[in-house]
């Protein structure tokens, strides 16, 4: 039995608390002996290569590029691919939460070596999520660590497809996956789909594509539906970290609430309101004092009205009188608020996000693409279904559209959300990566964004 500590930051780029889980062991002790063949190179023995069927299209690139090197004979590039990526293995649900940072190796025979083999798969070739199995991923070097004596001698890599490969899993060739791995393992802030199994067009694809800055950012397959991410174990860790979700009940609340734009600040969209209905009244471009002015008149009317006594079914109510300190730093509040709306606007004409001339209408962008994100990381988790999943995509897709003109005005939208919440104007990474997101969405020739019209 051994205890992998490949998921660490030098390994595989992942953030601290994620990993590494320990190896459980071999519930199936493999034969003694090793499937006969040929002489083992220095990889081991793959099997002979499978005829791809005609006109085959691989799920995402890197199932391609395995196929292609395995093509070509090029076993190192191969395992470069592997090094550059996750890979899958199926879990028992039940066991993964009753044994939290362990895995399981579940192997089964296989005809092809004539021998036991543990399976595992990149992301394209992933089924459709189910209540069980689940999926842990790995790299490719954690593998090679948690690797135990009786552990199946052969490693089958995405079996039954074109791409598929066996490798022997002896100490020397172990040895050498680990020189394959990558030092990052699929980086952040790249656009990545499937071209098989994936929504491309259609309103599907256009509620994924509202995610889309969330999935370009953390280097996601953008229109994958059926959504596994990091694992099953790993999407449950990224709920409870930064949702405190830790069951059904409370994603789809959450879930519910950003599709109904209810988790944006009401600060924000009252502030925003204000400027909006000044630009219907007068025509044009506010100005910032004139804004900060109005707004806190608003404020304090507001107050006012508070106070006065309400006609109720019930007879007179009182009102409630505000302190007048309480109400003097809310108006404060809301003004150094608009003065913060102002000079994100104006970085992000500087920078080609909002064109000159143009302001923000509303924030609830900010729920809409999290909640296009959070139907997918449900699903991982198993918190919910794949059809409780796609309509809620569906749903994001149709709010959207209904407050927002164009890809560029909703991005403007969540990435302004984006920075109130996290950047503090510091024009930090959450900003420059969210930046960094829009030009890519924006001018990659196979953007979603380029390729799927707003409405």
């Amino acid at each position: 039995m051994g205890t992998g500590t490949g998921w660490g930051n030098g390994d595989g780029g992942v953030p601290d608390g994620f990993g590494p889980p320990a190896y459980h062991g071999n519930p199936f002790a493999p034969p003694g002996s090793r499937p006969a063949g040929p002489p083992p190179g220095p990889y081991g023995t793959p099997a002979p290569p499978v005829p791809p069927p005609a006109r085959w299209q691989a799920p995402s690139p890197v199932e391609r590029q395995l196929y292609e090197a395995k093509t070509r004979g090029d076993w190192s590039g191969y395992f470069d691919v592997l090094g550059r990526n996750w890979l899958y293995t199926a879990q028992r649900r039940a066991f993964l939460d009753a044994h939290p940072g362990e895995v399981q190796f579940l192997p089964h025979f296989s005809p092809q070596v004539g021998g036991v083999c543990l399976t595992v798969l990149t992301e394209g070739v992933l089924p459709a999520p189910v209540a069980d199995p689940v999926y842990s991923s790995a790299s490719l070097s954690w593998y090679a660590d948690a690797w135990d004596p009786t552990d199946p001698p052969w490693l089958a890599v995405n079996p039954g497809t074109p791409s598929e490969a066996y490798f022997l899993t002896t100490p020397e060739h172990r040895a050498r996956w680990k020189r394959h791995t990558a030092a990052e393992i699929r980086p952040g802030l790249r656009l990545r789909a499937l071209h098989v199994g994936g929504a491309l067009h259609g309103t599907v694809a256009h509620g994924l594509a509202c995610g889309a800055l969330l999935s370009v950012n953390n280097g996601e397959l953008w229109n994958a539906l059926a959504y596994h991410g990091r694992g099953y174990r790993r999407e449950r860790t990224r709920l409870q970290e930064w949702w405190d979700i830790t069951t059904p009940e409370e994603w789809r609340d959450t879930l519910e609430r950003l599709l109904s734009a209810e988790m944006v600040s009401p600060v924000w969209e009252f502030a925003l309101r204000v400027r909006r209905g000044l630009a219907l009244d007068f025509g044009g471009a506010v100005e910032l004092d004139h804004w900060r002015t109005v707004a806190e008149r608003v404020v304090r009317r507001n107050a006012e009205r508070a106070a006065e006594p309400r006609i109720t079914p019930e007879g007179v109510t009182p009102g409630t009188p505000a302190d007048e300190g309480e109400v003097s730093a809310q108006a404060a509040g809301v003004r150094r608020l608009i003065g913060r709306i102002a000079r994100y606007e104006a970085r992000f004409r500087a920078d080609g996000l909002l064109e000159d001339g143009r302001f923000i209408r509303t924030l609830e962008a900010w729920d809409y693409g999290r909640a296009s994100g959070m139907a997918r990381w449900g699903l991982a988790a198993r918190f919910g279904t794949l059809a409780e999943t796609e309509a809620a995509v569906v749903r994001a897709s149709s709010v959207a559209r209904a407050n927002y003109r164009s890809w560029e005005e909703f991005s403007a939208a969540y990435i302004l959300g984006r920075c109130l919440h996290f950047d503090e104007e510091e024009f930090g990474d959450w900003y420059e990566n969210a930046l960094a997101c829009h030009r890519i969405l924006t001018t990659d020739p196979a953007s979603p964004w380029l390729n799927i019209p707003w409405k």
